[in-house]
């Protein structure tokens, strides 16, 4: 079994979302992500959120630092920018050409407590790494992305070449028969989701899942990787609700 399976196969991570997460849903998935109050309220009225939850779930998300109150709306905070890069990454990964050569990061401190190896874990894993071995995390050298600086004051790394086939060490590594058939469950879900509401809540799982997605050299995947698949429908819902958003605003 892969060390790194979240999941059933074809379990489907589907939450209500509530005033709050409709809000951040929409922001997240917008560039620059700062919207007008207009244009917002118009927005989240299509998801079933009425003004004065709205009001309410806005003032929350100010107070808590999710929100930056601006000269005409709302935009996101510093700390929820690292966020929307992330799940940036995850729709539209950049990836090269891969020559065989794996990254291995070695977590080399000690006398840590738990919340910082869980923090230290979760970057680690957004970081498409995976663990090996307690305190060993390795993937493929095919990701055009920085690895944070401050990482060496715990870990070394190295390039590495693994004497194990590389598509037994992937299959090892990440749930390859998992990922894709939630995947393709996700993508049957969207094609018969039609209330905006179910649709939003939908794409949000959508998000969720490629944030998982290990982003492998095509010759370690599976045939009929769906991650492409669900990257385009993603990226066609947020064009479409884009434009939905500027007919209702413009319509007002």
């Amino acid at each position: 079994m892969p060390m790194n399976d979240p999941a059933r196969p074809g379990a489907l991570d589907l939450r209500p979302l509530s005033a709050r997460s409709v809000v951040l849903s929409l922001l997240l998935g917008t560039h620059p992500p700062e919207v007008p109050v207009r244009e917002l309220v118009r927005l989240v009225e299509g998801f079933d959120v009425g003004g004065s939850t709205l009001r309410a779930a806005l003032s929350r998300m100010v107070a808590a630092g999710d929100l930056r109150r601006t000269d005409t709306g709302y935009r996101l905070s510093d700390r929820l920018l690292e966020r929307q890069r992330r799940q940036d990454d995850a729709v539209h990964p950049r990836t090269r050409a891969w020559d065989g050569d794996w990254e291995m990061v070695v977590i080399t401190a000690t006398g840590r407590g738990p919340a910082e190896r869980a923090d230290l874990r979760a970057r680690l894993t957004g970081l498409r790494l995976a663990e090996l071995r307690e305190g060993v995390w390795l993937r493929p050298a095919n990701l055009d992305r920085a690895v944070p600086g401050d990482l060496d004051r715990v870990s070394q790394r190295w390039t590495a070449r693994p004497d194990r086939p590389p598509r037994d060490l992937a299959a090892s590594l990440w749930p390859l028969d998992t990922w894709p058939a939630t995947a393709r469950t996700l993508l049957g879900h969207i094609a018969d989701a039609h209330r905006p509401a179910d649709r939003l809540a939908a794409f949000a799982a959508v998000v969720r899942h490629l944030l998982a997605d290990p982003v492998l050299p095509p010759a370690l995947l599976p045939a009929d990787w769906p991650g492409a698949e669900l990257r385009v429908a993603y990226t066609d819902y947020q064009q479409q609700l884009i434009g939905e958003v500027r007919a209702r605003v413009g319509g007002a």
